[in-house]
């Protein structure tokens, strides 16, 4: 069974949806979320559960925290290290700045996870 890799699906999913956080189905990345929770693909990197939770973040609010975390503690390590707490505590806060906790605001988070997958471009080597 050939395997498509976590870079290769999330490029593809960059492109199919971009960065109009409005028109992004939030129904969808959650069912897509619930999927890759119960059949992580361990073979490659944390790229897809990470775009697919950031995703959320951006179009979600506090009643997705639970999916995020979900996402960060139950699949493995890698995946948890990928999922970053800063979005399940700027949903649990409203988004707000709250530096003693270590959570900038939420559109700054917004702006540096767009800029992270901006140009992102699957290695073809696997």
């Amino acid at each position: 069974m050939d395997i498509m890799n976590n870079e290769k699906r999330t490029e593809m999913l960059i492109k199919k949806y971009g960065f109009d956080f409005n028109s992004i189905p939030k129904n969808e990345i959650i069912s897509l979320i619930n999927e890759e929770i119960d059949n992580h693909q361990y073979s490659s990197s944390s790229e897809y559960i990470r775009l697919l939770c950031g995703y959320l973040y951006c179009i979600g609010d506090k009643s997705d925290t639970d999916l995020i975390r979900k996402a960060r503690y139950s699949i493995n390590m890698d995946v948890g290290c990928m999922i970053d707490i800063e979005w399940i505590d700027s949903l649990e806060n409203g988004g707000i700045e709250d530096i003693e906790n270590y959570v900038r605001p939420r559109n700054e988070i917004i702006a540096d996870f767009t800029e992270y997958y901006h140009n992102f471009q699957a290695d073809d080597d696997d």
